[in-house]
C-alpha cells in the first residue's frame, strides 16, 4: 500500500489554487492569502487512507483576466517567468497525482485544461492519475445539472484516459473542498486505470483474470459458485466483518437482476462477482475492489507482491527446509479436493485445475510425474504428491513457498514450512531428526543408475539404454522405525557431475552419497572408488551397490575388490540389487539408515552397527586373540608326545 501521496495543484491564474488548499487548512473561507502557500502536510491519521499526503500548490501563468480568449491562451503561455516554469516543471515531475484547477466562471480557463495543461504534462513524459477541480461554483448560474457537468467533461476523459475524475467545489462557501483531496488521494491508491477501461466500459484483462483466480480460492468446494459461507468468509478476510442474511439476500437479489447467471442454486457464481466489482468501480467505490485485491496480495500492477510471494524466511547454514505437519495437511487437504472422481489420484486435468489460481504446474520441465509415484494410470497418488512437495521445499524452498501463495494457503505461510537443525549439531548427538533426505547418486556410464532411480519410484524395467545427459531426481516415502521419511534421490548426468562435486556448497546439502557400479563390468568400481578419493567425499556418508546382480559376477580391476575396500573404509559392504528381476533387497531403507545415523559405520553383510571407538576395541580385541590361539598352537606343538 502507498503511504505517501504527493498532490500537486497547477492551473491559471486568478482560479483559486492557493484559496483551495487554505480553505482545507483553515475549514473557513481566508479573504487575504499569499500568491503561493507553502507545501502542506496532511498526516496519515486525519485521512480513512492512512496515508501521509503532501500538497503541493503552483504558481500560475501571469495574465490580466480581461484580456480576449484567444490573447489569453497565447499570452498565458509567453508570460510565464522560466524560473517559475522550471519550478512548475519540476514539481510536476515529482507528483503522484496532479489537480488541475479551472474556474467555472471563466471559460477560458476551462478549455485550456484540454488545449493547453493535459498536453503539456503529457510532454513531460508524466503519467500520473489527473483529477479536474472546477472552482468557484458559488459563482455560475443556478440552471447548470450534472448532465451539462457531463457533456461538457465526457470529451475530455475520452481524450485524456489519464483523467480520473472531474470535481466541483467552492473554496469561498467552501463546499467539497475536502472532496478534492480525497478523490486526489482515491487516485493514487485506488487507481481506475488498472482495473477498468473508461472507453469500452469494462474490466481490464488483468483484473479479470485477478478477480477470477480470488473467486477460485474462495470457492472452498469447488462447485462454481460462492455459498453464503463462503461469502462471508471472504467478507470477513477483506473487510473485517460478514453480511447479515438480509445484507446477502440482497446483493445476490441486485445481481440477479443485471446477470441471470450471476447467480444459481448454490449461490454468486463468477459471472456475478465479476459483476459486483464492475458495479463498484462504475459507482466510484473502487477502494472496495482494490481492497480485495490487495488483501490477496496484488500489487498496483495487478501481480503478486514478492513480499507476498516470499515472506521473510530464514535458513541458517547446515540446515534444510521440510513441509511442517500444517504444510503437509494444506496438501493432503488440496489433493482430496481436486481429486473430484475420489480415485485416489489427480489425472492430469485435475492437476490442469489445481494449479488454475497458479502460473501453472511447477514440475513441468523436471519430467514430472516420472519423478514420483503414480498409479496404472500415471496419475499422481497422494503419496506421490506428498513426496513431491517434500522434494520441491527441499530443493528448492522459495518455490513452495510461492505456491502456497498462489493455492491459498491461509495464515502465515512460514508456518508451513520448518527449518531442521544444523548438521553439525545432529552429529555431535549422533540422531538426525530431519524426515527429508538428500541422496546423490553417483557411478559410471551404463552403471544402472537412472534404472534404480526408476525402481524407486516402481517404474517398469526397459532393456532399451537411454543415457542421462541432464539432471534427473525422484522421490518416494520410506517407513523407518514406524516413521514416514523422504528420500529424494539425484542423479546428474555426466555433464553436470564435476559441477557438483567440486562445489562445496552443493555437497554440504547431500546426506547421503550411494555409489553405484556394475557387477559386471570390470572397471565399473574404479570408477566410483576414484571418485570418492578424488573429490574428498569420505566426510559424507555413503552407500555402495553393485548393479545387475542377475549376470556374471566379474572381479573389478581396482587394488582391493569391493569388499574389502569397504571393510577398509569403515563402511557398509556393497548391496547387490537387480533392477531388472526386481531385487532390490533392502537398499532404499539402508540408505536412509546411513543419513539418519551419519557418526556410524555399518561393517559387514551381517548390519552389526560399531562406532570407530568400538571399531579399535573390537580389533585389538581381535588381534589379542590372534596371539592367544598362536601361542596354544605353539605350546601343543613344543608338548606333542613323541611316537615311539
Amino acid at each position: 500500500m502507498v503511504q505517501f501521496v504527493r498532490v500537486l495543484l497547477v492551473g491559471d491564474s486568478g482560479v483559486g489554487k492557493s484559496t483551495i488548499v487554505t480553505s482545507l487548512i483553515k475549514e473557513t473561507f481566508v479573504g487575504s492569502i499569499q500568491h503561493v502557500v507553502p507545501e502542506v502536510t496532511i498526516p496519515p491519521e486525519w485521512t480513512r487512507e492512512r496515508a501521509t499526503t503532501r500538497i503541493v500548490d503552483s504558481s500560475g501563468l501571469n495574465l490580466l483576466s480581461v484580456i480576449s480568449s484567444l490573447y489569453h491562451i497565447i499570452h498565458q503561455q509567453l508570460s510565464a517567468r522560466p524560473e517559475d516554469r522550471d519550478q512548475l516543471e519540476a514539481e510536476i515531475r515529482k507528483a503522484d497525482v496532479i489537480c488541475i484547477v479551472y474556474a467555472v466562471d471563466d471559460q477560458p480557463t476551462f478549455n485550456r485544461v484540454s488545449e493547453y495543461w493535459l498536453p503539456y504534462i503529457r510532454k513531460l513524459g508524466r503519467n500520473v492519475p489527473i483529477v479536474l477541480v472546477g472552482n468557484k461554483i458559488d459563482l455560475r448560474g443556478s440552471d447548470y445539472t450534472n448532465e451539462s457537468l457531463e457533456a461538457q467533461i465526457a470529451p475530455i476523459m475520452n481524450e485524456f484516459k489519464e483523467v480520473e475524475t472531474c470535481v466541483e467545489c467552492s473554496a469561498k462557501q467552501p463546499l467539497n473542498i475536502s472532496e478534492v483531496f480525497y478523490f486526489a488521494q482515491k487516485a493514487v491508491l485506488h487507481p481506475t486505470a488498472p482495473l477498468y477501461d473508461s472507453r469500452e466500459h469494462t474490466l481490464k484483462v488483468a483484473c479479470i483474470d485477478a478477480l477470477r483466480r480470488i473467486f477460485r480460492l474462495c470457492d472452498l468446494d469447488k462447485n462454481g459458485a460462492l455459498d453464503d459461507e463462503e461469502i462471508n468468509e471472504f467478507q470477513s478476510k477483506c473487510f473485517g466483518t460478514p453480511l447479515q442474511r438480509q445484507e446477502l439476500e440482497s446483493v445476490k437479489q441486485v445481481v440477479r437482476e443485471a446477470e441471470p447467471e450471476g447467480v444459481n442454486e448454490f449461490g454468486l457464481t463468477e459471472i456475478g462477482f465479476l459483476h459486483l466489482h464492475t458495479v463498484f468501480i462504475q459507482r466510484g467505490r473502487l477502494e472496495t475492489t482494490w481492497t480485495v485485491l490487495r488483501q490477496f496480495g496484488y500489487g498496483d500492477d495487478l501481480s503478486l507482491k514478492e513480499e507476498f510471494l516470499w515472506p521473510a524466511f530464514q535458513v541458517p547454514p547446515e540446515c534444510s527446509v521440510e513441509l511442517s505437519p500444517d504444510g503437509y495437511q494444506f496438501f493432503t487437504d488440496l489433493f482430496q479436493i481436486f481429486d473430484q472422481d475420489n480415485d485416489g489420484a489427480l489425472k492430469t486435468e485435475e492437476l490442469a485445475t489445481l494449479f488454475s489460481t497458479s502460473p501453472g504446474n511447477p514440475w513441468i520441465s523436471t519430467g514430472f510425474p516420472e519423478t514420483t509415484i503414480t498409479n496404472e494410470s500415471n496419475s499422481v497418488t497422494l503419496q506421490g504428491f506428498l513426496a513431491q512437495w517434500s522434494m520441491t521445499t527441499l530443493l528448492d524452498y522459495r518455490t513452495t513457498l510461492a505456491y502456497l501463495a498462489y493455492l491459498g494457503y491461509r495464515g502465515d505461510r512460514t508456518s508451513a514450512l520448518k527449518v531442521t537443525r544444523p548438521k553439525k549439531v545432529d552429529r555431535k548427538r549422533g540422531k538426525v531428526l530431519r524426515n527429508v533426505f538428500s541422496c546423490y547418486v553417483l557411478g559410471a556410464v551404463g552403471s544402472g543408475k537412472t534404472s534404480l532411480l526408476k525402481g524407486f519410484i516402481n517404474r517398469p524395467f526397459s532393456d532399451t539404454y537411454l543415457g542421462t545427459d541432464k539432471p534427473y531426481n525422484v522421490v518416494n516415502s520410506i517407513e523407518i522405525g514406524g516413521s514416514e521419511k523422504y528420500l529424494v534421490m539425484q542423479e546428474f548426468g555426466a555433464n553436470y557431475e564435476t559441477e557438483i562435486l567440486t562445489n562445496r556448497k552443493k555437497l554440504d546439502t547431500c546426506d547421503v552419497i550411494l555409489f553405484v557400479y556394475d557387477s559386471g563390468d570390470v572397471n565399473s568400481f574404479a570408477h566410483v572408488a576414484n571418485l570418492r578419493n578424488r573429490y574428498d567425499l569420505s566426510h559424507i556418508p555413503c552407500v555402495f551397490v553393485a548393479t545387475k546382480s542377475d549376470q556374471d559376477l566379474v572381479p573389478q580391476r581396482y587394488e582391493v575388490q569391493p569388499d574389502a575396500y569397504c571393510r577398509r573404509e569403515g563402511i557398509l559392504v556393497p548391496i547387490s540389487v537387480s533392477v531388472k528381476e526386481n531385487v532390490m533387497a533392502d537398499v532404499f531403507h539402508r540408505i536412509v539408515q546411513v543419513a539418519m545415523e551419519p557418526p556410524m559405520r555399518l561393517l559387514g553383510a551381517s548390519g552389526i552397527v560399531i562406532t570407530p571407538r568400538v571399531k579399535r576395541y573390537a580389533t585389538g580385541t581381535a588381534i589379542s586373540a590372534a596371539v592367544a590361539v598362536i601361542a596354544y598352537l605353539a605350546y601343543r606343538f613344543l608338548h606333542k608326545p613323541s611316537s615311539g
